[in-house]
């Protein structure tokens, strides 16, 4: 038999079957909800260290989320803060990974960012440009984090 003849043969329905799961597969924005999420902006909030929503800023490479910013204690034993929404589609998939010395990582789409905000990735392997810094600092106990 020859290809088309079997082609033929299966008919429309099995064609479907076969082709159904790969369309909904193929498509890894759909498996990830959110995306058009504003990057925060006029951020200006403190965390107490020594409350338990901050205590795994205790660790180095510890990191929390808080009003739309992840906030790290990175591997120098400093504080920094981000956007943990993507500057690519709005995502708030932003997170910390220790490796490569501390980055900032977006698993939507595989963007990779340096403490600064800079984008790691080659230009035509990530579409995010940028991702927001906030600044930071410790007084008798308390986080403030602010633009």
């Amino acid at each position: 038999m020859e290809r088309k003849q079997f082609l033929r043969s299966l008919g429309a329905g099995a064609a479907f079957a076969i082709a159904f799961p790969c369309l909904g597969a193929c498509s890894q924005e759909d498996e990830v909800e959110g995306g058009n999420a504003p990057v925060p902006s006029g951020v200006d909030f403190a965390l107490d260290l020594d409350a338990p929503e901050a205590a795994v800023l205790a660790k180095k490479g510890g990191f929390i989320t808080k009003n739309s910013v992840v906030v790290v204690n990175n591997l120098e034993g400093n504080f920094v803060a981000a956007s943990q929404v993507c500057s690519h589609q709005g995502y708030e998939e932003v997170r910390f990974l220790d490796k490569e010395g501390g980055i900032f990582y977006c698993g939507v789409h595989g963007s990779r960012f340096e403490q600064s905000g800079k984008p790691m990735n080659k230009v035509d392997a990530s579409p995010a440009k940028f991702l927001k810094v906030f600044k930071t600092e410790v007084s008798g106990g308390v986080l403030r984090v602010f633009e």
